[in-house]
């Protein structure tokens, strides 16, 4: 896998100060993109246990609240199989932050059994995301006022509530 950016005080791509991995490789191309660069699967740098490491040591202070992985598509395959290895190393080290996972994909049908994002780690994957930002960006649904989306049709999955629940639980920012 390679990855074309690191962010390590990242406020827009979730709730809080996050750190923010950039994957590369996609493969839907949605239409006016704001990664575009980011679709080849050897833009950037590749991933080495070097890079987890950096990731790792960003995500230690106390005001860093998580990890944003965005792309690209962290929810092609080839990306996944390689993400699921690293994103349980960052549960287990860090088991109060938080994972959130931007995708194109659609949780109930392209991550699902048959779809077209679905493969041997995917279920196990999506285990270790507290929050799914799911859904192709489409640019007559784009929306400059959503929170932490481009367009009206994505959605922000609370996985962590779903998989209690049984049902899909969107995400809501905490009240303070």
């Amino acid at each position: 896998m390679y990855y074309g950016e690191i962010k390590k005080t990242d406020i827009a791509n979730g709730y809080g100060v996050r750190v923010s991995l950039f994957v590369s490789g996609c493969t839907r191309h949605c239409k006016n993109c704001f990664n575009a660069e980011t679709w080849s699967f050897t833009y950037g740098q590749p991933f080495t246990a070097e890079t987890e490491e950096e990731l790792l040591r960003a995500l230690e202070p106390s005001y860093i609240n998580g990890l944003s992985v965005l792309g690209g598509e962290p929810m092609e395959l080839e990306n996944q199989r390689s993400l699921l290895p690293f994103l349980k190393r960052v549960r287990a080290q860090f088991p109060q932050k938080d994972v959130w996972c931007y995708t194109g994909s659609t949780l109930e049908t392209d991550l699902a059994p048959g779809g077209r994002n679905f493969c041997e780690v995917t279920d196990d994957l999506l285990s270790q995301i507290d929050v799914l930002v799911d859904g192709a960006f489409v640019e007559e649904l784009k929306d400059i006022t959503l929170q932490f989306r481009g367009s009206s049709n994505q959605r922000l999955i609370d996985l962590k509530s779903s998989r209690k629940s049984g049902q899909l639980i969107l995400w809501e920012a905490p009240k303070i």
